[in-house]
């Protein structure tokens, strides 16, 4: 609707992952690595997490973009509360194989034999698997399962499991041991910071023609920021309806007032998610409110993190890592809250002046 206004080639805030639009900040260039190390390894499993709207999936994506076909042969599985019974099948049907009216055993059969002359053929065979939180865990031990199929010291089978960050506690349970073992590299995907987010929103404009129409102030984008809480899909969510409202508006420019306006309407319309219960900083204590915002810096750094940690020998980086993940998840839920704790009490205090004024 706005593109034509703005000069735009198409639409800049899809929802819908699209390679083209891929923007690498810190956190997404690591974990590309992390899964480009995996495929040198060409065994085991890489585990990468995210919140809800991280890029996972966009990651996945430009990914697969990227392999040679002719030395790759991938399958993407999205799990959908997927049991034991039904993973081999859509493993199966993933890669291409008939698997109708096959018995279990027959079936490991016909995936074995397609991972032997895949190999024979000078190949290798990749499967990732995206929404891994919601495999069952006789589903997840199935696909370690896969993994050990060999031919003479070579795995015929490698994975990715990608999931939301319940998926690093499911890992954690004793039953899952067999699994962590054959992990070879794992990792977290936090959220972007205030300068990545004003770059991710620039990146995306620039893939559609941008030249600086419309314009961001510098107190917009904190805007952004601050009620995104640098998700890509919440970015891409609000920015979409700020064009809109620049375009309706006829403005050429986006303002923090304009931010304001339009994320008030969003939390009226329920657009993010209502937070949990949660102890909120004392009234009047900004120290308290600012230490959250260093903390939120912090963790979109882990390397960062891990210094002023005194990671050093003996540093055990895996539980460091889900405790980062959990202390994540937590700061996330109680900045959402304040956010809308704030907007509450600017509507009420708005709602009192114009009470009082017609007095």
């Amino acid at each position: 609707m706005y593109e034509a206004y703005f000069g735009l080639r198409g639409k800049p805030f899809q929802l819908n992952p699209d390679p083209s639009f891929f923007y690498g900040s810190r956190g997404h260039r690591r974990a590309m690595a992390y899964l480009e190390y995996g495929l040198h390894q060409n065994e085991g499993f890489i585990v990468i997490t995210g919140e809800v709207g991280a890029g996972k999936t966009l990651l996945v994506r430009s990914l697969l973009e990227k392999l040679d076909p002719g030395k790759i042969v991938a399958a993407n599985l999205v799990s959908t509360q997927i049991d034991a019974d039904d993973i081999l099948r859509l493993v199966a049907a993933s890669f291409g194989i008939p698997s109708k009216h096959l018995s279990k055993s027959d079936l490991l059969l016909a995936i074995e034999a397609f991972l032997v002359s895949t190999t024979a053929a000078g190949k290798r065979a990749l499967l990732i698997v995206d929404e891994a939180q919601n495999l069952t865990q006789r589903a997840v031990e199935e696909l370690r399962m896969l993994s050990n199929f060999q031919l003479e010291d070579h795995a015929l089978l490698q994975s990715f499991l990608v999931g939301q960050p319940e998926f690093r506690t499911i890992m954690q349970s004793p039953e899952m041991v067999q699994l962590r073992q054959r992990v070879i590299a794992s990792y977290h995907l936090g959220p972007l910071d205030l300068a990545e987010t004003q770059a991710y929103v620039e990146h995306r404009l620039t893939c559609v023609g941008w030249k600086g129409n419309p314009a961001f102030d510098a107190e917009a984008t904190k805007g952004i920021f601050a009620f995104s809480q640098g998700i890509p899909r919440r970015i891409n969510a609000l920015a979409d309806r700020i064009m809109l409202a620049a375009f309706l508006g006829e403005h050429r420019r986006v303002s923090a007032e304009m931010v304001d306006q339009v994320t008030a309407e969003m939390r009226e319309e329920h657009v993010i998610p209502q937070s949990t219960t949660f102890n909120a900083p004392k009234a009047g204590n900004p120290g308290e409110l600012a230490g959250l915002v260093d903390l939120q810096r912090l963790l979109a750094d882990p390397e960062a993190a891990k210094a002023l940690a005194g990671a050093g020998q003996g540093f055990d980086a895996a539980r460091f890592e889900e405790r980062l993940a959990l202390l994540e998840r937590t700061l996330s839920t109680t900045l959402n809250a304040i956010s809308q704790l704030i907007g509450a009490a600017q509507q009420q205090a708005a709602g009192s002046d114009s009470g009082a004024q017609t007095k």
